[in-house]
């Protein structure tokens, strides 16, 4: 039988709820009964006297959405090395596998940000047909990139305007559901320096625009200061780690409306792990610059009213797809969020970004549901750790059976 997301036939269910987090800033809600039928929410009520045959839940909160991932990439620590010695095949086998991995550590919704050959398109496409197991995905195909510039061996290389408008296009007709620029160097491509801009000024506004006029979000990779300033005024939707921002980039954000996907992951696994011997000198010399930018950076733009959307950069050196829960735990700690607002981040937030769903839980929306042992604000690590996970009100699984 082919692995079904959704069942019109699955029976109305009640769940009683200690404490109830829907996604929002709204304050947590206690002994509230939440109702599912046909995949969604029915109703969220609080709760009535008995009810005892209802499943208890100590903690609810939304499937969780990680704005920036790489399917086809599974945390090896020479990323540039083992993409090279994979087949187009074994990528696919490993978006697959990836994909799955994310959905039972409860993350319900994906935007993959950059694959070769087509894989997550083809990964998306099978998720949707019920075949095979995973989030929902938002992917934007090979990234767009200047020729030998970052990320170039799985990327569409222009040099002008019109061939980034060709690129959207292209990337357009293979599936893609969002577009992806990189406007600076970066960490894991040999002999890209992160500060420095990549893609011009005239090729981001071209690609920008050719993306928005068929309905696409952009997401820009830009590190450096003057890529991010340069993808900003081009109207670019999201810039992805940002790690280098200044006080002009940061009043770009907030008259832009964009979102900041500050892939805190990414760097702090390639540093806990330096001392492994697996991972090019070139790479962590790369994150070293990298990350005495970052924390001050990112919450500098928190702390100004930047939109921060989660996105964690799996599948970059010890970065696996099933520890997003990383990403949530490092905006509490680096950058000072609250738990809530943590989460807040990777569910409203990143959903508002990819547009696949609105990640909150409220009545008539998908019953993508994450059970939890505790409530964050006393543990957050809970999330590592999720007593069940459903998707469209099917259970993924079920710790308690």
């Amino acid at each position: 039988m082919p692995y079904s997301q959704a069942n019109s036939e699955q029976p109305q269910e009640t769940f009683r709820v200690g404490v109830f987090y829907d996604g929002t800033l709204s304050n947590a809600r206690r002994n509230v009964d939440v109702t599912i039928a046909d995949g969604r929410i029915l109703s969220i009520e609080e709760g009535a006297e008995g009810g005892e045959s209802r499943r208890k839940v100590p903690c609810m909160t939304p499937g969780l959405t990680n704005a920036h991932v790489h399917l086809e990439a599974s945390g090896e620590a020479a990323s540039q090395d083992a993409w090279s010695r994979s087949s187009p095949n074994e990528r696919v086998i490993a978006a697959v596998h990836n994909a799955r991995k994310s959905l039972y550590a409860g993350v319900t919704s994906v935007r993959d940000v950059g694959c070769s050959g087509g894989s997550a398109m083809s990964v998306a496409a099978g998720i949707a047909e019920g075949k095979i197991e995973g989030p929902r995905i938002s992917a934007a195909g090979a990234v767009i990139c200047m020729t030998g510039g970052h990320g170039w061996f799985l990327g569409r290389q222009v040099d002008s305007p019109w061939e980034a408008r060709k690129a959207v296009r292209e990337q357009l007709l293979a599936g893609a559901t969002c577009i992806k620029f990189i406007a600076t160097g970066g960490v894991l491509t040999h002999g890209a320096v992160p500060g420095n801009a990549q893609l011009t000024p005239d090729e981001l506004h071209a690609g920008v625009d050719e993306a928005h006029r068929h309905g696409l979000r952009c997401a820009a990779h830009a590190i450096g200061t003057n890529g991010s300033k340069n993808a900003l005024r081009a109207g670019i939707d999201s810039i992805e780690h940002g790690h280098m921002l200044d006080d002009e980039a940061i009043e770009l954000f907030k008259a832009n409306g964009a979102y900041l996907v500050p892939t805190l992951t990414a760097p702090t696994c390639i540093l806990e792990h330096a001392e492994d011997g697996k991972q090019p000198a070139w790479a962590l010399e790369k994150a070293r610059v990298v990350a005495r930018e970052m924390q001050v950076n990112i919450a500098r733009a928190y702390r100004a009213g930047v939109k921060i959307a989660g996105g964690s950069d799996a599948g970059t050196p010890y970065n696996f797809h099933e520890r997003y829960a990383y990403e949530i735990e490092l905006m509490h700690r680096l950058l000072g969020m609250s738990p809530q607002e943590a989460l807040h981040a990777a569910t409203a937030v990143a959903s508002e970004l990819v547009g696949l769903t609105a990640g909150t839980l409220a009545p008539g929306e998908p019953a993508d549901l994450l059970f939890l042992e505790r409530d964050i604000a006393e543990d957050l690590g809970t999330l590592y750790r999720p007593l069940a996970v459903m998707k469209n009100g099917s259970r993924i699984f079920d710790r308690a059976g």
